[in-house]
């Protein structure tokens, strides 16, 4: 809740920084006044509580009930919350509580269809480390809310050797060693390979977790074969909704999409308060 409330506090900030100069204009009247946040497309609702959040810290006063439950399938014109409280305290804390709402109901909505699209195999679908700077937290419980699953957090919780790193280890077998030797035996290594040689060295290497990085169907149906389970493999790149399924039919046990994150659009979300 600290890093939660932090983000909110930062966005608040941001947008109201010295004040709110068309309320303070307006001199609206005390009192309560009442209003609802409307669903104006269909989506995976998620983000109430933290969009509650939002108008408790300007106004602990503001009453914020919920109509439905992060998860649910809401649609066109559904109302998704209600709200109440002092007209100024609701207006100031619209924009940053909607911004928050609609992005993390995006992200949750585009994870869903990925789900739906590899239903009845046996992958799983996840996340990267793509996501907006400062709404990590939240753009990865959007993910779980969607149906999918988290990778690593962030550089801190998983070793994932890329590309990069192996050039700078000096090759795959080297990379691998070295991690072997620092980390403790909780945690796995994970290993991006760009070819069935990779691969192969990638196994005798030891890593757990081996990353199919941009292949094709058939290459990649190879690699699985060679595979043949001493390691979780891992599908990334050229992934979309078009392409997913076919992917996860080639017998990868997860697949991560960058998408999920760095390119779900914001669902549309309103609020309309007494009179408007």
């Amino acid at each position: 809740m600290q890093q939660i409330d932090a983000i909110i506090r930062n966005a608040l900030a941001e947008d109201i920084h010295t004040g709110d100069i068309t309320t303070q204009a307006l001199q609206l009247k005390s009192g309560v006044i009442s209003g609802i946040l409307k669903a104006k497309e269909n989506m995976i609702v998620c983000g109430l509580a933290v969009a509650e959040r939002v108008f408790s810290i300007l106004d602990n006063e503001v009453k914020f009930t919920h109509c439905c439950a992060d998860g649910d399938l809401v649609f066109a014109g559904n109302v998704i919350a209600k709200i109440s409280g002092n007209a100024s305290s609701l207006l100031q804390g619209e924009r940053v509580a909607l911004n928050l709402l609609q992005r993390m109901s995006g992200v949750a909505t585009l994870t869903s269809k990925y789900v739906q699209a590899v239903k009845g195999t046996k992958v799983r679908i996840v996340d990267t480390r793509k996501t907006t700077p400062g709404l990590r937290i939240l753009e990865k419980y959007a993910v779980r809310v969607g149906g999918g699953s988290n990778h690593r957090t962030g550089l801190y919780d998983g070793v994932l050797i890329k590309e990069n790193h192996i050039a700078a280890a000096g090759g795959i077998s080297a990379a691998v060693s070295r991690a072997k030797s620092y980390i403790p035996h909780t945690l796995k290594i994970e290993i991006e390979t760009q070819s069935l040689t990779d691969v192969t060295e990638a196994i005798t290497a030891g890593a757990d977790i081996i990353m199919l990085d941009n292949m094709d169907i058939e290459t990649m149906k190879d690699a699985v074969a060679i595979i043949s389970g001493r390691s979780l493999v891992e599908a990334s790149g050229g992934v979309n909704l078009s392409t997913v399924k076919a992917i996860a039919e080639t017998g990868v046990d997860i697949i991560s999409v960058g998408a999920l994150t760095h390119s779900a659009p914001a669902m549309d979300i309103s609020m309309l308060l007494e009179g408007a």
